[in-house]
């Protein structure tokens, strides 16, 4: 099961007096990493490299940032999803001490910097959520309100006119066992709108 993490971890490693400073931090989109990394180059002018990996569904990325191609973002890119992490950010700030390490000893000290930040991460898992929408006689409500407290299930709005609407969510693998209850208990004078699907994170 993926899971994110609940709060930003550092490390930072000394390699042939090189510093590289990393950071893991929960981040769901690129814009909000390109902020992260533009606010890095703020906060360190005199850095050598900003080296970054996102891990986040379609907007996923590695960039290098001037280290040999491959030899920085790629292998923390690699950390995260050895580690099944999803929407995280990794970023390396990285101080030139003088020494060049080459191709191997860089992939060695952006993957080890990553790799020792999250041994202090809190993990959570990623759980799925259904929205669901329904339309509802009034006779119904009480019902409805019963069965989804049942299924631990998170009404987001009741809206009450000709028929009382209900807006919730709840774990994916819950909601069709929910649907066929309420369908019976129904019989049939509950309907059902379109609905679709978000992932959130929940405490493992």
């Amino acid at each position: 099961m993926p899971q994110t993490i609940l709060t930003p971890v550092h490390h930072e490693l000394i390699i042939k007096k090189s510093r590289f400073i990393a950071c893991v931090q929960p981040m769901p989109d690129r814009a909000g990493a390109q902020k992260i990394v533009a606010g890095l180059w703020a906060d360190h002018p005199g850095a050598a490299h900003v080296c970054w990996a996102l891990l986040a569904g379609g907007h996923s990325a590695a960039v290098d940032d001037g280290e040999p191609s491959g030899t920085a973002g790629r292998p923390m890119l690699d950390v995260l999803r050895h580690q099944d992490l999803e929407g995280v950010l990794a970023t390396v700030v990285r101080y030139f001490g003088g020494v060049k390490l080459g191709a191997g000893g860089l992939v060695r000290a952006y993957t080890d910097s990553v790799a020792q930040a999250l041994l202090g991460a809190q993990k959570i898992a990623i759980i799925r959520q259904r929205h669901l929408r329904c339309d509802a006689p009034y006779p119904l409500e009480g019902l409805i309100r019963r069965e989804l407290d049942g299924a631990s299930a998170t009404l987001d709005t009741v809206q009450h006119a000709d028929v009382v609407s209900f807006a919730f969510h709840l774990p994916d693998d819950k909601a069709a066992a929910l649907i066929a209850r309420l369908s019976e208990a129904g019989n049939g004078r509950i309907h059902w709108l379109a609905e679709n699907d978000a992932p959130q994170a929940d405490s493992a």
